[in-house]
C-alpha cells in the first residue's frame, strides 16, 4: 500500500494554493522573466543593427518565444513543478493525482499561460482561480495540474481515537509481526482523519484498511466489530507493546547499572559459614559470593537494601563448594 488516496485522487495531505501566494509567485517569476526578456533584447539589438527589418522582427518573435515561454516551460519539467517565485513561496505544481508533473503538463500551463496572463495581464488567470474551489488557472484545468503548498505550518499531532473498553485486551496474542509501516501510516491517518471524511467514505476505507490488516495477520475481527472500532484495537494494541517493551528496556538497564556500583567479587570464604562475597551495596545488590567452608554452600550471598536485610541462598549452585546441579540464575559460573 503506498499511499491513501481519496475518491478524487488527491492524495491526503496536499493544500491546494489559493489565489494570493499564486499571485505572489507569479509576480516574482514575470519580474525575472521580464529582466531576463529586456536584457537579451538589448543585447539582440545591438548584435543585430545591420540586419534589414524582416530578420530584426524573426529575432524578437524567437526571442519571445525562448524567454518567455519557453523558459518557463524548461524551469517547471526539471524542477518538477517548482519555478523560482514558486520556491520562494513553497509552492509547486503537481499532477491531480499527486504525483510529478511531465513535460506535457508543463507545456500545455505554458501555452495557456501566454493567453491567460501574459495578454490579459493575468485577469483570466485570477478569475479562474477565484472561481475554481481549488484556486485552478484554465491552464491547469486543460493540464490537469493543481498547485500546491510543499511549506505547511506544523500542527499537533492528532491521537488515535480509542477502542471500546470491551475490546482492549483482545487482541493481545495477534501477531503483528507481517504488517508493514506503510499500512500502520494509512490505518493511523484513517482513524485520526474519519471525521473530516464523509460518513460513507470513511466506512468504505476502513473496511478495505481492515480486509488489508486481516489478510497480513490471518486474524479476522470478532462478528459484529465495525472496521473502524476494529483497527483502533489493533493500534492500542500495538502501541502497548511498544510501551511495554519500552519499559522492559529501561528496567533493565536500571537494573545493571545497580548491579554494577553495588557489590565486590567474592573472595574466599568467611567465618561462621557465611561466604565472605556477600557484601551489602548501595543500590541493594550484593556481590557474587565465592567458596565458603565446609558445610557452606558456594555462591549464597545476601542482599542488604535501604529499607532492611535479606538472605539469598543458591543451594544448588556446582562447584567447588556446592552440592552439583545446574549454574546459578545468574549467568556466572563458580570457580572450578
Amino acid at each position: 500500500m503506498s499511499g491513501v488516496v481519496t475518491g478524487d485522487a488527491v492524495v491526503l495531505g496536499l493544500r491546494p494554493a489559493r489565489l494570493p501566494s499564486r499571485a505572489l509567485a507569479l509576480a516574482i517569476d514575470l519580474v525575472v522573466v521580464w529582466t531576463v526578456y529586456l536584457l537579451m533584447s538589448v543585447a539582440l539589438a545591438m548584435a543585430t543593427a545591420s540586419l534589414d527589418e524582416a530578420a530584426v522582427m524573426a529575432v524578437t518573435i524567437a526571442t519571445f518565444l525562448l524567454v518567455l515561454v519557453g523558459a518557463p516551460i524548461a524551469v517547471e519539467t526539471l524542477s518538477h513543478g517548482r519555478s523560482l517565485g514558486k520556491l520562494a513561496c513553497g509552492l509547486r505544481v503537481v499532477r491531480d493525482d499527486g504525483g510529478p508533473i511531465r513535460f506535457r503538463h508543463a507545456l500545455v500551463r505554458g501555452a495557456v499561460g501566454v493567453v491567460e496572463i501574459l495578454m490579459t495581464f493575468g485577469v483570466v488567470a485570477c478569475i479562474a482561480s477565484l472561481v475554481s474551489e481549488r484556486g485552478r488557472r484554465i491552464g491547469d484545468v486543460f493540464a490537469g495540474t493543481l498547485v500546491v503548498r510543499e511549506r505547511v505550518p506544523a500542527a499537533r499531532g492528532t491521537a488515535v481515537p480509542p477502542p471500546p473498553p470491551w475490546l482492549v485486551g483482545r487482541f493481545a496474542e495477534l501477531d503483528l509481526s507481517a504488517v508493514p509501516d506503510e499500512l500502520w501510516l494509512g490505518i493511523r491517518q484513517c482513524l485520526t482523519r474519519m471525521r473530516q471524511l464523509d460518513p460513507a467514505v470513511g466506512r468504505a476505507l476502513a473496511e478495505r484498511l481492515a480486509d488489508e490488516l486481516v489478510a497480513r495477520t490471518g486474524t479476522p475481527p470478532p462478528p459484529g466489530v465495525p472496521a473502524a472500532e476494529y483497527l483502533a484495537a489493533v493500534v492500542n494494541e500495538r502501541q502497548a507493546r511498544d510501551a511495554r517493551r519500552a519499559f522492559a528496556a529501561g528496567g533493565g538497564a536500571t537494573a545493571a547499572g545497580g548491579r554494577t556500583g553495588a557489590g565486590g567479587s567474592g573472595g574466599p570464604g568467611g567465618a561462621g559459614g557465611v561466604p565472605a562475597g556477600a557484601g551489602a551495596g548501595a543500590g541493594g545488590a550484593a556481590g557474587v559470593g565465592g567458596p565458603g567452608p565446609a558445610g557452606s554452600p558456594a555462591g549464597a550471598g545476601r542482599v542488604d537494601g535501604a529499607g532492611g536485610a535479606r538472605t539469598v541462598e543458591d543451594s544448588g549452585a556446582g562447584g567447588g563448594g556446592g552440592r552439583g546441579g545446574t549454574p546459578p540464575a545468574t549467568g556466572f559460573a563458580p570457580p572450578g
